[in-house]
Parts: C-alpha cells; sequence; structure tokens
C-alpha cells in the first residue's frame, strides 16, 4: 500500500523527496554519520601522525619530492574534516547523489567558519542544506545544475549565518565542562563517566557529542572511563548468555546491542552504570588519567580499542584541541600504563560482573535477560 496516496500538500512531497523530520534520521543517522566522517579524517589522521612520528614512517622521494606517507597523509586527512563529515552526514540521511557531492563543500565551510566548534556547526548547518536540497533533487531538468546551486549556496549561506555562533556555544560548553572536572574531579568524574556512558550504549553517537564539545583533557579521561565501563561492563555481565561472541561483540564492537533487552528490562543497565560511577572518579583522582588525543576518541571506549589509543596518542602527541587547553605531551610511566588497563578493562569487569551476580542472586536479573542474537 502506497502511504503517500493519504498524504496531502507539503507532507506528501516531503515523503516523496525522502525528507524525514524523525529523530531517527536526526539524531541517530546524523550524529552517527558525523561521528564516521570524523573516523576517516581526524582520528585516522592522528593515528598516522603518532605513528608516522614516534614509530616509523614511509619516507621516499618521487617527482622530484619528498614524502613521508603517514605524516603527510595525517595533514591531507585533517584538512577534509570538514568535507568528510557533510558527505558522511548527507549518507547517513540517504541524500541523494547531487546533495550528497555538495554537502562536501558544505562541511568544509560550516568546520571552517565553527572554529574549534565545528563539527557541531557542520552537523547544523549540513541538515539544512540537506533538507533544502532534497526540496528540489530531481524536480528539474536540470537537475544538475540546481540540485548543488541549491545546496552549496544554502549551505555556506547558514555556515556563514550560524557556524560561528554555534561553535563558539559549543566550544564554551565543552570549555565548562572540562574547568568543572579540574575544579571537582571526583564529583563530575562520576557526572561525565556515567552520562556519557550512557550516552553510548543509546542508539547516540556519543563520539560525535564529544567531538562537537570537544572534550579533551581530564573530562576526556572521564568520558572514556564511563564509555569503557558500559561496553566492558555489558560484555562481562551478560557473559552467561553470551559467552566470548558477547564478549568480543560487546567489549570491542559496542554496547547498543543490548538496547532491545535495555528497552524490556531496564534494570538490566545497572551494573555497567556502577561501574560508570566507580571508574569516573578513579580515573580523575587517582589516575589523573587525560584523553589529550583527538575529541572524538573520548567517547569511543574500548571499541576498536580507539579510547584506550586515543589515550597513548595524547601522551605522545597532543591534538590541537588538548594544546589549546594548555596540555602537554606526557613521558608516560608505568603508573600511567597501569592505570589505562585497569580503567579500559579490570575495574569495569570487575564492577560489573560483582553487581551482576548479585543481582542475580536476588532475582532482578534472570537467565537469558541479557541474551543477543549473534
Amino acid at each position: 500500500m502506497d502511504n503517500t496516496k493519504e498524504l496531502t500538500g507539503f507532507r506528501k512531497y516531503c515523503t516523496e523527496q525522502n525528507i524525514s523530520f524523525t529523530a531517527q534520521r536526526i539524531f541517530i543517522d546524523g550524529l552517527g554519520g558525523m561521528a564516521h566522517g570524523l573516523f576517516a579524517s581526524l582520528l585516522i589522521g592522528t593515528i598516522f601522525n603518532t605513528v608516522g612520528v614516534y614509530l616509523l614512517d614511509l619516507n621516499y622521494t618521487l617527482w622530484g619530492q619528498e614524502f613521508a606517507l603517514l605524516v603527510d597523509s595525517k595533514t591531507f586527512a585533517y584538512a577534509v574534516q570538514g568535507a568528510a563529515m557533510g558527505g558522511a552526514i548527507a549518507y547517513s540521511m540517504k541524500a541523494p547523489p547531487y546533495v550528497l557531492y555538495s554537502c562536501l563543500a558544505v562541511g568544509y565551510a560550516a568546520n571552517s567558519l565553527g572554529g574549534t566548534g565545528g563539527p557541531l556547526a557542520v552537523f547544523v548547518v549540513t541538515l539544512i542544506a540537506i533538507f533544502l536540497g532534497k526540496l528540489v533533487s530531481k524536480r528539474t531538468p536540470v537537475d544538475l545544475i540546481v540540485t548543488p546551486t541549491v545546496t552549496i549556496l544554502s549551505g555556506v549561506l547558514m555556515a556563514s549565518l550560524i557556524a560561528p555562533p554555534i561553535g563558539a556555544a559549543a566550544s564554551w560548553l565543552g570549555d565548562l565542562i572540562m574547568w568543572a572536572t579540574n575544579q571537582q574531579p571526583f564529583l563530575m568524574g562520576i557526572l561525565v563517566s556515567a552520562i556519557i556512558g550512557v550516552i553510548l550504549t543509546l542508539p547516540i553517537s556519543s563520539a560525535a557529542i564529544c567531538a562537537a564539545l570537544h572534550l579533551v583533557g581530564l573530562a576526556g579521561g572521564a568520558a572514556v572511563a564511563g564509555c569503557c565501563a558500559h561496553m566492558v561492563g555489558f560484555a562481562v555481565a551478560s557473559y552467561r548468555e553470551n559467552g566470548v561472541a558477547g564478549l568480543t561483540s560487546q567489549g570491542l564492537g559496542t554496547s547498543m546491542l543490548q538496547v532491545p533487552n535495555l528497552l524490556r528490562k531496564p534494570v538490566l543497565w545497572v551494573p555497567p552504570v556502577i561501574a560508570s560511577i566507580v571508574n569516573g572518579p578513579v580515573a580523575t583522582c587517582i589516575f589523573r588519567m587525560k584523553m589529550n588525543g583527538a575529541a572524538i576518541s573520548s567517547g569511543m571506549g574500548t571499541c576498536g580499542l580507539v579510547g584506550p589509543i586515543g589515550v597513548v596518542t595524547g601522551w605522545l602527541s597532543p591534538s590541537e584541541d588538548a594544546l589549546a587547553q594548555g596540555e602537554a605531551a606526557l613521558s608516560a610511566g608505568a603508573l600511567d600504563w597501569i592505570g589505562l588497563v585497569l580503567v579500559a578493562v579490570v575495574i569495569p569487569a570487575a564492577v560489573a560482573w560483582l553487581v551482576s551476580e548479585l543481582m542475580r542472586k536476588k532475582g532482578l536479573i534472570k537467565e537469558g535477560d541479557y541474551k543477543l542474537n549473534l
């Protein structure tokens, strides 16, 4: 049955043009796309740079020019992060081809004009450009001209109007969180760890939020602690039901796999949440663990080990965000490495396992509650 026959006017037109205003499309698909764009530019570029500078780079001469493959790749990847975010957001929101291609320019403009809060500016501006581009897409005989024109001009105009204040607001909020964490590391360690950990498990991109807020330093370390607590916590708490497959898919993949079970029985969230409440202040107060790598890594946890890798790259080569906060390179000692392992794996696993076992004995968690279809 064609649902568009039941609609009239603008709603019918939007349906025909695949324009959706749902939370799923905007906040889940859109934010997820933004994070993917940052993964493929800023994040991978940071890893390239760290390996190339501190371990080994492939240096060669070609056509009379000197090249350092990894470090040069970082430079080019950094340069297109705005375009990568714009294109990824458009792709995730099922934009038509000409709208998607045009969003590369829109994302670049919004990121450039948004300053330190560029990622959030890219997200908002690109959404507007996608909407306007979809309105005219494939509606004229000269779609090749009309759609890119509308998408790029509207996107650049909106970037000039709203990207600077959006970027400034995101930067202010991130600075406030980081300042508060430095002032009250115990309380803020709990809050940041628990909140970012919960967001990571929800179908919302915690990585995109940390990137938009440029969350680094001690607050970034608390965010890493919370994300690790949820991923490792769910993996260990559900080991009875899901075994090694569940351990790896949640511990190294994503705790979002548990969302259907959490919707059915929210009490299942208790073990990883308590683990994050414990883990946060351990990271901020005992080990003073800081995320001085790319801010997006703060919201990744143990997914592909991006969170711990970000901490290590921050020790060696602090990101621009970290340098702006007055952070410097760190000569990590044994205590730093021990703290990283404890915060990333050991504490979340131990706390979540203990709490889940106590809840099983009390009948709050029953056999099969955490079962995944893997």
